[in-house]
């Protein structure tokens, strides 16, 4: 404003003459104390709006989110009094950790946990199986399943027995008959279209509160904690298709780079939900081509217009053998699921896998909003390099490796198709250094 009325001023004199003394004298009384007024005005308006904003309940939240984070273990803490032998490097966490969660847990699996208005308790789990694989499936489902908080069901083809300590599970469905649905794939399965159909067949049982549907397989671990973190972020009444495509180059060529991939998770929006209901039967007629269940949901959510919306927590896991290089790379992003559990080796040594997945889950479950996300330490004196990975590895190499390199997914694994070669991934992979331990 200031800079504004001198402009003016300059301007003005180059348009006239200069006045007499008296009336110059009279002008600059009168252009000094508008100039007074000019400024109280804005020093008044800048009060006020300081005064609004601090104590706006916006802002109150604000301070109350940096407060929190400032004294977490998630904050960055240097202490200059540190040797200069031994730097850190910690990555910057994602926006999506820094919402404030209240969580409360006990003995008997069951908690009480909200995030800003949605609740584990709006989400309704679709999950995938088979009457012939279930008995054994079924102990990687109880590893997540919480079934004092947690709705949903599992789809299978028939009926199977109730066995002691099913209780705990979720609840049994069978899937509507699809005998007279087209299946003409020469090298996939009917049961596609049967596991296509099931975020239909949640929806039109109407249960109350339901805000998204989850679908994936019953061998998928979903560490819930922060799939309600992750959805949190999206509005339920909008069409939203979430997920994640493919480790592998040749299942995203195949399929779609633009498809989630069923294993690792779909999250569907109650809106989204509500127009396939109406569509999607009718829909699946059209590809009677298609190999499986996420590639006809892929074509009818297309049809719709709606497109993937990216979470980089879910995984297909599209991979064989040793999973080390995937979990100590784990991107800035909240850890959601994993899939093909049985297809890898055991994540920890001496231990079987469903034991393996025991010892990951609970370390998931002590601290979900960190779990895999990594530290990066230097002792330049020794020339050694700390990566630590929270809930799964600490590893060192006897050298100095920088981040932009260790962000990179060391290969110890292959593709589902048993390639091993860089490009066969969807992400920066390298050859695995020698640690020291």
């Amino acid at each position: 404003m200031i800079m504004s009325y001198h402009h003016g001023d300059e301007k003005n004199s180059l348009q006239s003459p200069l006045p007499p003394a008296r009336t110059g004298r009279r002008y600059w009384r009168h252009s000094h104390t508008s100039t007074a007024i000019v400024a109280v005005t804005a020093l008044l308006i800048s009060i006020t709006a300081w005064v609004f904003l601090v104590f706006s309940n916006t802002t109150t939240c604000c301070f109350h989110h940096l407060r929190n984070w400032e004294g977490s273990p998630h904050s960055l803490l240097w202490d200059k009094q540190s040797s200069h032998h031994l730097s850190v490097v910690t990555p910057p966490l994602s926006h999506s950790l820094l919402i404030d969660t209240t969580h409360t847990s006990n003995q008997n699996n069951s908690s009480s946990f909200e995030w800003e208005g949605l609740s584990v308790k709006n989400i309704v789990f679709g999950i995938a199986g088979s009457s012939q694989l279930w008995r054994r499936r079924k102990e990687f489902v109880r590893l997540w399943w919480r079934p004092n908080d947690m709705r949903g069901h599992v789809w299978l083809d028939d009926h199977v027995p109730h066995e002691t300590g099913d209780d705990s599970l979720p609840p049994v469905m069978v899937s509507k008959d699809i005998s007279s649905f087209r299946y003409t794939n020469p090298i996939g399965h009917p049961s596609g279209l049967r596991i296509s159909r099931i975020v239909t067949e949640s929806f039109r049982l109407g249960i109350p509160d339901a805000r998204w549907f989850v679908l994936c397989d019953d061998d998928t671990i979903f560490d819930v904690d922060n799939l309600v973190v992750v959805l949190n972020k999206y509005d339920s009444s909008e069409m939203i298709y979430i997920g994640s495509s493919s480790e592998s180059h040749s299942a995203n060529t195949y399929f779609s780079h633009s498809m989630a991939f069923g294993g690792g998770g779909i999250a569907i929006s109650h809106r989204l939900a509500e127009a396939l209901s109406e569509i999607l039967d009718e829909c699946i007629e059209r590809y009677p081509k298609l190999y499986g269940s996420d590639d006809r949901l892929h074509a009818c959510i297309s049809e719709l217009g709606i497109p993937l919306t990216r979470e980089h927590g879910f995984h297909q896991w599209d991979i064989r053998g040793n999973a080390h290089g995937l979990l100590s790379s784990h991107p800035i992003a909240p850890f959601v699921s994993i899939h093909h559990v049985e297809a890898v080796d055991p994540f920890y040594p001496g231990l079987n896998s469903l034991e393996s997945l025991k010892l990951f889950t609970k370390a998931m479950r002590a601290d979900p909003r960190s779990f895999l996300q990594r530290s990066i330490c230097y002792d330049h004196a020794r020339h050694l390099t700390v990566s630590i990975s929270l809930g799964y590895a600490v590893q060192v190499f006897p050298n100095i490796v920088l981040p932009r390199e260790l962000e990179r997914s060391e290969r110890t694994y292959s593709a589902w198709n048993g390639i091993t070669q860089r490009d066969e991934f969807e992400f920066d992979a390298r050859d695995p250094y020698r640690s020291a331990l």
